[in-house]
């Protein structure tokens, strides 16, 4: 079993030096070793937008460009209410390593996903640009 909470208890590099484990929840969110996903839900969307940034700033990712404002991410939202092409399309903001997404349920007017991706792994740009769920309609292959 894996014990997480002294991970926590010792972690002071920023994510990108050291990217949480699979299973650990990590500042609100979660960890998979390849994969940190987590949900940010301001008052506004752009309270949101800026707790994003300011994360993404203290976990050593403040040199990846982002879109200057809320005004500016929200022309990153697909324009489409069709959860079958949301399954295939992010549908949001993506950079590698990062990607701000827009949530499917439109209710959450005021909320963002951040995904912030291990460059560490071996096949980092394959997962990240989706290259072998293509090809072999698979996630996980090598």
């Amino acid at each position: 079993m894996l014990d997480i909470s002294k991970y926590m208890e010792e972690k002071k590099v920023p994510m990108r030096e050291d990217f949480p484990p699979a299973g650990s929840d990590y500042m609100g969110g979660e960890s998979d070793g390849y994969e940190y996903r987590s949900v940010f839900g301001g008052s506004k969307l752009a309270h949101s937008y800026t707790m994003i940034r300011q994360f993404l700033e203290e976990e050593g990712y403040d040199d990846i460009p982002l879109p200057k404002d809320v005004e500016e991410l929200k022309l990153f939202r697909l324009p489409t209410r069709n959860k079958q092409i949301l399954m295939f399309e992010d549908n949001g903001y993506v950079h590698n390593p990062v990607k701000i997404l827009f949530p499917m349920d439109g209710r959450k007017k005021n909320t963002l996903i951040l995904c912030v991706y291990n460059e560490k792994d071996p096949n980092h740009l394959l997962k990240f640009h989706r290259v072998l769920e293509q090809r072999n309609g698979d996630s996980t292959a090598p």
